[in-house]
């Protein structure tokens, strides 16, 4: 399965982003409302900056307590993003994924954002693969 089928299979295909300068507090407090895991940073709302996970800030958290709270989220996101396009297999997906310890990832199409993908959207997408090959094979032995 590739990268643009599971976008078209996702309820919601859009993506939050944000600016650099937001806090860390009114990043927090948009995950929560919006029950998302992660914040793509883009100062032109088309090409990510960086991203930032629920997962950081947690980390922060634990490191410096609240007063991490009044950080921007550029200080926090990740600058190094591993994107993909949607033209990518969903099981090299899923082994970057794995791979790199990571859960979401930017799809970019000549630079500019064109969706986010979960670990869980992929894992969906291979179940589904791997149902549908077994119903094929039974199919096959039953002489269907």
């Amino acid at each position: 399965m590739l990268v643009s089928q599971i976008l078209k299979t996702k309820a919601d295909d859009s993506v939050t982003t944000v600016m650099p300068d937001m806090l860390i507090a009114e990043a927090a407090k948009m995950l929560s409302d919006k029950r998302i895991g992660t914040l793509v940073i883009s100062t032109d709302g088309k090409t990510p900056d960086g991203i930032l996970s629920e997962r950081d800030i947690v980390r922060e958290l634990g490191r410096q307590g609240s007063s991490c709270l009044e950080m921007t989220v550029e200080s926090l996101m990740t600058r190094k993003l591993v994107t993909c396009t949607k033209n990518e297999r969903a099981d090299a997906i899923l082994n970057t994924m794995t791979e790199g310890r990571f859960r979401h990832m930017p799809v970019l199409e000549d630079g500019v954002l064109i969706g986010l993908i979960s670990l869980g959207d992929v894992v969906k997408s291979r179940l589904m693969e791997l149902s549908m090959e077994k119903d094929a094979l039974e199919g096959m032995i039953m002489g269907h």
